[in-house]
């Protein structure tokens, strides 16, 4: 009997039969041929151009093996590129994806013999980072392309080259303080000595006498008269003392908004997401408000508004907007990042909440402000951060 025809209804059983995937350890990688039985690969392998190929792959087994494990790593993380590039993801979910289509390389002809045996692979490598659970093997993609290198090295200058600038203006106006606290106190020496020696100096023209008269006034009198002279002097020297205090001090404060008000200007953004600060999310139809009011960790900041937040309770992680997450207020004593505002990057210790103002009072930690205190700074201006990273 002939084979049957390409419109026959067997031909066409068989080939809806062999559309979908089979089983693994009937596909012969050398033919890419798929079985669909055992005795069917039996017959195969007896196959005279089954035979031809073996031949072919007897002659340089390894150098065969290591195109096919090479073809598959590529394929495998050409995926996991294109399809779970930022997240964190089950290895077995990426796998049974990638396996869909049945002409991809299969393991079998590959050197790793299990799927567990890749994964660690990889790890190894640093392709990907292997995280093992009870709930199976967890791998990450690290995105190691180019562009995208020079982009993030790009940020990172443009980062420390904002920092430094900072750092600049605020050692410019520290020494602008100095000066004028300096220029304040000689101002002070100054009038003192110009009014001592304006009154010691007596002007005596040429030939002219100089006249005492004696009036007969008690010990007593006199001892009145001069004790309310010298305090009056002193009087007003302590006046204009407090008179030169205010002044000095009403600059140092106007420096000190100007300096405040500059920095402000500077570090206000309309991002302020950042690693490492724990959030709780306020969207209610993500997942149908299974995780509204949960609280996570900003693991990874997407293009500056997306944050990649690992709940704390359940250790999903998900990719949530900024708009759709709010700062979070630790316990008075807890270390807080100020997110946002003149202070923008620095780490704090919260001192205080002023609840009817919605502010809290902070004093900053390390860096360039480290001990100056900010009596009011708003809610969403700060937020915990988490211990792990502390």
């Amino acid at each position: 009997m002939g084979k049957n025809e390409f419109l026959t209804p067997k031909a066409i059983a068989n080939r809806i039969k062999a559309k979908g995937l089979q089983k693994l350890r009937w596909y012969c990688q050398m033919c890419q041929k798929q079985c669909r039985d055992e005795n069917g690969f039996k017959c195969h392998c007896m196959s005279e151009s089954h035979q031809r190929q073996m031949e072919v792959f007897g002659q340089n087994p390894n150098r065969i093996v290591e195109g096919y494990s090479e073809e598959f790593e590529t394929s495998f993380l050409e995926h996991m590129k294109r399809s779970h590039r930022f997240s964190r993801v089950a290895a077995t979910v990426v796998y049974n994806e990638y396996i869909h289509d049945r002409h991809h390389v299969h393991m079998n002809s590959t050197q790793w013999a299990t799927l567990t045996e890749f994964i660690k692979y990889l790890g190894r490598t640093g392709k990907c980072k292997v995280e093992e659970t009870p709930k199976g093997w967890f791998i990450t993609y690290i995105d190691r392309d180019s562009e995208t290198l020079f982009k993030e090295k790009q940020k990172n200058k443009r980062i420390k080259a904002d920092i430094a600038e900072e750092e600049k203006q605020e050692k410019e106006i520290l020494k602008q303080i100095e000066r004028a606290e300096q220029m304040m106190s000689c101002g002070n020496v100054v009038n003192v000595s110009s009014s001592s020696d304006a009154n010691r100096e007596v002007n005596l023209e040429a030939g002219a006498k100089v006249g005492f008269t004696l009036s007969k006034q008690s010990a007593k009198e006199k001892g009145e008269g001069a004790r309310v002279i010298f305090d009056e002097s002193e009087n007003v020297r302590v006046n204009k003392r407090k008179k030169d205090e205010k002044s000095s001090r009403s600059a140092l404060e106007e420096l000190m908004k100007e300096e405040e008000k500059a920095k402000e200007r500077s570090n206000r953004k309309d991002y302020w997401l950042c690693e490492g600060i724990v959030v709780k999310v306020m969207n209610k139809k993500l997942a149908d408000g299974k995780y509204y009011k949960q609280k996570g960790v900003v693991r990874k900041v997407i293009d500056r508004y997306i944050g990649e937040i690992g709940i704390l309770d359940s250790k999903d992680v998900l990719k949530v907007d900024q708009e759709e997450l709010e700062t979070v207020i630790p316990q008075i004593g807890g270390l807080v990042r100020v997110v946002n505002g003149a202070y923008r990057g620095s780490n704090a210790r919260l001192l205080g909440i002023n609840t009817d103002e919605f502010c809290a009072k902070v004093q900053i930690e390390k860096g360039v402000y480290d001990g100056r205190v900010i009596p009011a700074i708003a809610y969403e201006d700060i937020c915990k951060v988490h211990s792990k990273v502390s």
